[in-house]
C-alpha cells in the first residue's frame, strides 16, 4: 500500500475521531453541538449558539483534554515501541522492555501504599503520584545505562538482560505492596496499574504535548540512522553512524516520553508493541514511514480504545488498560501466526 496515503488517512482520521469521542459518553451529544461548542470557544457563534454550563463542561473540561491525553499518550507509544525495536533489531521489543514501565509503576505503587497524607498534596500543580511515577521511570533508565556500560560503550544485550531484571524486582516488590495495602490503596494501586486517563486535565496535556511533541519531532529525523541500524550494528559505523550516541538518544527520550505517559495515565500495555507491527505489514520497514506512521498510529488506537473504555460499560468506566490488552493481545497473536 503506498506510505503517502497511510499517513494521509491516519491524519485524516484523528480529527474525525476528536470530534466522535467527544460526542460519546453517559452524555451524548451531537456533533453540530460539539462543533459549535468548540467555536463558541473560538469566539465564532453560529446563529447565536450558546452552549449551557453543563455542555461547556462535559466537552472544554472533561472530554477535550482528555481526548487530548489519549492520543497524546498513544502517540508517546507507538513511536517510542518502533524506536525501541529498531535499537534492539528485534520486532518483539517495546518500550517495557528496559525497566522504564516497571521502574514508574514501582515508584506510584509506593506513593499509593507508603505514601500516606505527604503524597496527597500537589508539586506546582502536578500530583504527587505523577511526578514519583516519573521520576521512578528516570532513576530505572539510569540503572540499566549504568549496568549496560562496557569499555566499548553500550552493550544492548546486557542493557536487555538488565531491563527483564528490573521488571521482575519491581513486580516482586509490587507484589509485597499489594499484600501490605488496605481496601482503599488496593483499589487506587489496581485501578493505575490497569491505566486510567480519567485525571486529565488542560496542565497535564499541556505537559505531556511538550514532551511528546519534543520526542515525536526528534525520534522521527532519526530514520536514517534506524534504516542503517537494521543491517547490523558494524555495518552502521561503516556508514558513519554514531551507533553509541544513537542508543543513548533513544533510550534517554524514550524514557522521557513514556516516564511522562506512565506518570500521568498509569500502565497501558500493547500499544507500543501491535502499532509498529500493524503498520510494517501495510506499509514496509522504512523508518522514514514507519517513525511518524506510528505516532499517528498509536494515537488513533489509543483515542478508540479510550472511547470504548467509556462507552462499553457506561456509566462506568473500564481501565483502559484492559481494552488494549483486550484488542493488543488477540491482534498480535494472529501476527504471530501469520509470520510463523
Amino acid at each position: 500500500m503506498n506510505k503517502s496515503v497511510i499517513i494521509f488517512s491516519l491524519i485524516l482520521a484523528l480529527p474525525i475521531l476528536l470530534v466522535l469521542s467527544m460526542a460519546t459518553g453517559a452524555m451524548d451529544l451531537k456533533v453540530s453541538e460539539i462543533i459549535q461548542i468548540l467555536a463558541y470557544k473560538a469566539n465564532i457563534s453560529f446563529n447565536n449558539f450558546e452552549p449551557s454550563s453543563i455542555q461547556n463542561a462535559i466537552v472544554w473540561d472533561i472530554r477535550l483534554p482528555r481526548v487530548f491525553m489519549s492520543m497524546l499518550v498513544g502517540a508517546s507509544l507507538g513511536i517510542c515501541g518502533t524506536a525501541m525495536q529498531g535499537l534492539f533489531r528485534n520486532h518483539l521489543a517495546d518500550p517495557s522492555i528496559v525497566g522504564i514501565s516497571a521502574g514508574a509503576a514501582l515508584f506510584a505503587s509506593l506513593t499509593i501504599v507508603l505514601g500516606g497524607s505527604f503524597f496527597s498534596a500537589t508539586w506546582l500543580g502536578v500530583s504527587a503520584l505523577s511526578f514519583a511515577s516519573f521520576t521512578g521511570a528516570v532513576l530505572a533508565t539510569i540503572l540499566v545505562f549504568t549496568i549496560s556500560q562496557e569499555k566499548r560503550g553500550t552493550n544492548v544485550s546486557t542493557m536487555l538482560l538488565a531491563g527483564i531484571a528490573i521488571n521482575s524486582l519491581a513486580g516482586a516488590c509490587m507484589g509485597v505492596l499489594t499484600y501490605l495495602a488496605d481496601d482503599a490503596q488496593l483499589r487506587s494501586l489496581t485501578f493505575w496499574t490497569l491505566g486510567s486517563l480519567g485525571g486529565s486535565n488542560w496542565l497535564s496535556v499541556t505537559i505531556l504535548a511538550l514532551v511528546t511533541v519534543s520526542s515525536v519531532i526528534f525520534l522521527s529525523r532519526l530514520y536514517k540512522p534506524f534504516n542503517a541500524l537494521a543491517l547490523g550494528e558494524r555495518e552502521a559505523v561503516n556508514l558513519g553512524i554514531s551507533v553509541e550516541k544513537l542508543k543513548i538518544q533513544v533510550v534517554a527520550f524514550t524514557a522521557l516520553s513514556i516516564g511522562s505517559a506512565v506518570a500521568f495515565c498509569g500502565m497501558i500495555g500493547f500499544v507500543g508493541l501491535v502499532v509498529p507491527h500493524i503498520l510494517r505489514l501495510f506499509g514496509g520497514s522504512d523508518h522514514r514511514f514507519l517513525l511518524p506512521a506510528s505516532a499517528l498510529g498509536g494515537a488513533l488506537l489509543l483515542g478508540l480504545a479510550d472511547t470504548a473504555s467509556r462507552t462499553v460499560a457506561s456509566p462506568a468506566e473500564l481501565p483502559i488498560g484492559i481494552i488494549t490488552s483486550l484488542v493488543g493481545a488477540p491482534i498480535f497473536l494472529w501476527l504471530i501466526y501469520r509470520k510463523r
